[in-house]
């Protein structure tokens, strides 16, 4: 009988012959710690919020960084801020690549993994790995070779193209860094072993935290590299992180340990990969490029709007990316339990999860539209950045609670290798409702970026509703990977 008839608590009593449960508390420290566990047995509740922890910890420190790095930006000036919007768009097209290879990755080793296949996990762990450095390199090539046509064609003005383009040419040269991190961390998550994700994340990002301002204003014998300084923490920060990964995948630290035979290239896992990853890259490419198209409406207002929204965006990270750990917890568990056969646990996982994803936004969301000022003014001293801030802070945060749930029954449908449906649901949320709606408001109703602030949760209420609609219908429950 499934656990969630009967669940497990550390204070129910023992049945005869069984040892006494270890104590919540010991259980999340030994979550944090990494200490292996089977994620497709016992009480679901419990599954799914010691496996969220630390991925919730582990964006936690992802959203300090994005908050502290637009900290330091921010002093640089309003052309600085909106360099750095423009740059995280363009960089999107990188994370589109990386994530849809990630889903790949998470939903292959974590249905290994629920088979007990150990050894195949690892072996599709590497395949994906070799991919990714097929992808970034010539990505990387482009982007040095074309950094200010790039800003340009974002809309950018002379100004920002002119002081810029260096930066623009780092972050997206050095991609490979923030491709491995994220898809090495996919690997981990599918694996279970959601700690050492959370340490080499909370690794990179520290030493980013920490040389933001070495960097970008000096000290000591070290120059002032002002925006370009940013740039160079980060991929240090990055790079660092993804030797911690690699030092850990060859130790064998965790559940998955990377042994010469493992270096080999297997063409039909790889086309395996490929085929869920393809799709799930274009799911996110979707989603990103949307985002681009905002930015994109959002320039035709000046550099102040440009600031303002990403100074909004920054700070609503913050709060979306602990709870993209949540629906990343869902996925591992719908591809665990569908690997060991239990797709009704599987399902039940992700409303558990869907549940409390949606009690945490909905508490951000009045912390938001109540103290946003307040919030936005650690950031920038600007008026004029402040006021856009704020009011895309308010609106957004109207739908958080719909973005809760939306945002675990997407990655459940990813972590059970079914990237197709959120393909489609992302292509009718942001291209087919967002981008017009953005324009139409801004532009034909004259109402600026108040209305693309609006088109924003009008995408997001939408995604909500047709997600729960489709996962309902079960289909995802038998996909093959």
């Amino acid at each position: 009988m499934d656990s969630l008839a009967k669940p497990t608590s550390a204070l129910d009593p023992p049945t005869a012959g069984e040892p006494a449960p270890a104590s919540f508390w010991r259980e999340v420290r030994d979550g944090i710690a990494g200490v292996p566990r089977d994620f497709t047995k016992g009480s679901i509740l419990r599954a799914v919020v010691l496996l969220a922890i630390p991925m919730m910890l582990e964006m936690v420190m992802q959203s300090v960084f994005a908050v502290v790095d637009i900290y330091f930006v921010g002093k640089l000036g309003a052309d600085a801020v909106a360099t750095v919007g423009l740059t995280d768009s363009l960089l999107t097209l990188v994370f589109a690549l990386a994530m849809g290879l990630s889903m790949a990755a998470t939903a292959t080793v974590a249905r290994r993994i629920g088979e007990g296949n150990a050894d195949g996990a690892a072996i599709a762990a590497m395949q994906a790995v070799f991919v990714a450095v097929i992808i970034a390199l010539p990505l990387g090539l482009i982007g040095v070779l074309f950094s200010g046509r790039l800003l340009a064609l974002m809309g950018a003005s002379s100004e920002i193209v002119e002081g810029g383009s260096g930066f623009t040419a780092i972050m997206l040269g050095t991609n490979i860094t923030v491709m491995l991190l994220f898809l090495i961390n996919a690997i981990f998550r599918g694996a279970g072993d959601a700690s050492i994700a959370m340490r080499s994340l909370w690794l990179a990002n520290v030493i980013n935290i920490v040389l933001d301002p070495i960097l970008i204003f000096g000290w000591g014998p070290i120059p002032a590299l002002g925006l370009e300084g940013a740039a160079w923490a980060t991929v240090i920060g990055r790079g660092l992180g993804v030797v911690y990964q690699v030092s850990h995948l060859i130790k064998g630290s965790g559940r998955l340990q990377i042994l010469s035979r493992h270096l080999q290239i297997d063409g039909p896992v790889i086309r395996r990969l490929l085929e869920i990853s393809s799709t799930g890259m274009v799911q996110f490419l979707i989603a990103t490029a949307s985002w681009l198209g905002v930015m994109r409406v959002l320039a035709d207002f000046g550099s102040t709007a440009l600031a303002g929204y990403t100074v909004a965006v920054r700070i609503i990270i913050f709060v979306l990316l602990p709870s993209w750990g949540m629906g990343n917890a869902a996925a591992t568990l719908v591809g665990q339990n569908l690997g060991a056969g239990q797709a009704d646990r599987a399902e039940r996982s992700v409303w558990i999860a869907s549940l409390l994803n949606m009690a945490f936004l909905g508490a951000v969301a009045v912390v938001f539209f109540f103290a946003s000022e307040p919030i936005v003014r650690l950031f920038t001293k600007d008026d004029g950045v402040v006021a856009l801030a704020v009011e895309c802070l308010r609106i957004v945060s109207l739908s958080y609670v719909f973005m809760g749930f939306g945002m675990v029954t997407v990655q459940s449908f990813n972590g059970a290798g079914d990237t197709k449906t959120p393909t489609y649901i992302n292509l009718f949320c942001y291209w087919i409702l967002q981008l017009p709606i953005a324009w139409f408001l801004a532009h034909t109703l004259g109402w600026g970026p108040t209305g693309v602030f609006v088109s924003i949760a009008v995408a997001q209420v939408a995604l909500a509703v047709v997600g729960a609609v489709l996962f309902r219908r079960g289909g995802w429950k038998t996909k093959s990977v």
